[in-house]
């Protein structure tokens, strides 16, 4: 089964509004409808309002969220809700982050309950693992990505494990230049695959997109996306500028 490819730009900390207006209108400009793929903006939760409002007339384009807070609302200071993200019209909601993970603290149980909130909230979640490097020259990468996996999966039912895409980040990857090979991103989102295959069966299985993320470039997204199971990119820095961004949007 061939999936369309979803490819995902992570602004992360940067792009104010400002910023992120004239992005678009740069892109927009060279960038037509694609009907062979879905594209995703991921801003900061302060930039989400004016990119929604840039892509009236793209609806085809989704925007999401890089984070939300395990609880629908609360005493919870600086942090942002799935309910706030789903009124602000957020379609997807990044969950499990490298950085969310290894700068942030976040663990697999706080994980699995954002992975809960979100699919309640009927949005997407985007559920991102990885290894790192100490764990891949361990020879644990598919110890610890299958863990990953199980923990955001663990409050789902087969239902809502349905509707959620997968990105496969190393985390020795994640803006160091360094990036897997298609034959290593292949390899990993073949273990992910057979371990959704276990959870939900070989047909809904084979209906999640698994995205690889880490490093990627326009040099190098045609052939990410020419590997077997690799249904996807989420892209960080290359995203970060419009023409860049187009090219790998069209790759």
């Amino acid at each position: 089964m061939h999936l369309k490819p979803v490819i995902a730009a992570n602004w992360k900390l940067n792009h104010g509004p400002t910023d992120a207006k004239a992005f678009l209108q740069r892109f927009l400009a060279q960038t037509p409808k694609l009907n062979d793929r879905t594209l995703v903006f991921l801003p900061s939760a302060l930039t989400v309002t004016t990119v929604i409002d840039g892509l009236r007339e793209r609806p085809e384009i989704w925007v999401g969220v890089q984070n939300v807070h395990s609880e629908a609302q609360g005493a919870f200071t600086g942090e942002n809700s799935v309910l706030m993200a789903r009124d602000a019209g957020a379609r997807v909601v990044l969950v499990g982050h490298s950085e969310r993970r290894h700068v942030f603290g976040e663990t697999d149980s706080q994980t699995t309950a954002k992975m809960a909130m979100i699919a309640q909230a009927r949005l997407v979640p985007m559920l991102c693992v990885g290894e790192l490097l100490a764990e891949r020259e361990a020879g644990r990468t598919a110890e610890v990505v299958e863990r990953q996996l199980a923990a955001g999966l663990a409050g789902l039912d087969d239902q809502q494990i349905a509707t959620i895409m997968l990105a496969y980040e190393p985390v020795w990857a994640i803006g160091t230049g360094r990036t897997a090979t298609p034959q290593d991103a292949s390899e990993i989102h073949g273990v992910l695959r057979r371990a959704l295959i276990s959870r939900v069966g070989e047909k809904v299985a084979g209906s999640i997109p698994i995205l690889y993320g880490g490093s990627v470039n326009r040099g190098n997204a045609s052939q990410l996306l020419a590997a077997p199971d690799v249904d996807g990119l989420l892209v960080g820095g290359a995203s970060l500028e419009a023409d860049s961004w187009a090219s790998i949007a069209r790759a």
